[in-house]
């Protein structure tokens, strides 16, 4: 697979997308920690400099979202990766513009932070359940493509990612959820209400993908019914927009730190 398939250039048409590859168990098992050392390289090529990146991740409910950041946290150094699930905000957030709380959740230098939904519920659920005015949501396309545009000047690496689904697929995963008990906390009310407003979400969804797929930020869409490619997708994109012109290669040992070393060990080589 290549990361350009993904890439989202005009409307999508949800409907349409039928095309849902798979990836067998065993080459799913063969490529995952290929995938995860590499971006395991990245982030410690980000220590101690000034690259930053963000992650964001929506799509659909039980779509998978949850899955690739476990993954992610399998092989990345918690001290300089985060993640932010993202839920309905606060009474005091309320009195905010809504971008605010997330301004405070960006990374800092070093970091990779994931946020698990985002701003994007403006146009979304908010726009959907009728929580954002017409005029509201309307007027956030362009707040958010300004938004992303100041962060990726600033030198903040994006990669936006939107898991999809079919409808069917999703049926299934709901009967898995209630007839798995160690699955069932993964269900809420609000997941079956949301099936029923699919039409309005998928309408929804391609206005967003069509209004703030952007050049300096584009979306990519992940076709997710299998569950293997949709991981090894969103890791393959991942690589290539936090990994771009990075030099991952081990980083020589400071020569201060060198001498030191040799001092402790004796004359042999150090560092080789």
């Amino acid at each position: 697979m290549q990361r350009d398939d993904f890439v989202v250039s005009s409307r999508p048409r949800l409907a349409a997308a039928t095309r849902h590859p798979k990836v067998a168990s065993a080459e799913y098992e063969r490529q995952l920690p290929s995938l995860q050392a590499t971006l395991q390289a990245i982030q410690q090529a980000y220590l101690g400099s000034r690259e930053r990146a963000l992650i964001v991740l929506e799509g659909w409910d039980t779509a998978g979202k949850g899955g690739v950041i476990r993954r992610l946290g399998w092989a990345l150094d918690p001290r300089s990766f985060k993640v932010h699930p993202i839920a309905a905000p606060s009474p005091q957030e309320r009195g905010k513009h809504y971008l605010q709380r997330f301004w405070e959740k960006l990374p800092q230098h070093g970091e990779i932070v994931v946020f698990d939904r985002s701003w994007y519920g403006r146009v979304l659920v908010e726009r959907v359940e009728k929580l954002a005015s017409r005029r509201e949501w309307e007027r956030a396309y362009e707040e958010i493509n300004q938004f992303e545009r100041a962060l990726v000047a600033d030198g903040m690496r994006m990669a936006k990612i939107f898991l999809h689904i079919t409808p069917a697929e999703q049926i299934r995963r709901f009967r898995d959820r209630v007839d798995n008990p160690l699955k069932r906390w993964k269900l809420s009310y609000e997941d079956f209400r949301n099936r029923e407003r699919w039409d309005e979400y998928e309408e929804a969804i391609e206005d967003m993908m069509e209004r703030t797929s952007t050049r300096w930020a584009p979306w990519h869409l992940v076709p997710g019914n299998n569950k293997s490619y949709g991981r090894l997708a969103a890791f393959t994109i991942l690589i290539d927009r936090l990994g771009r012109n990075v030099d991952i290669a081990p980083r020589p040992l400071d020569h201060k730190l060198a001498a030191i070393a040799r001092k402790l060990f004796g004359k042999r080589s150090v560092g080789q």
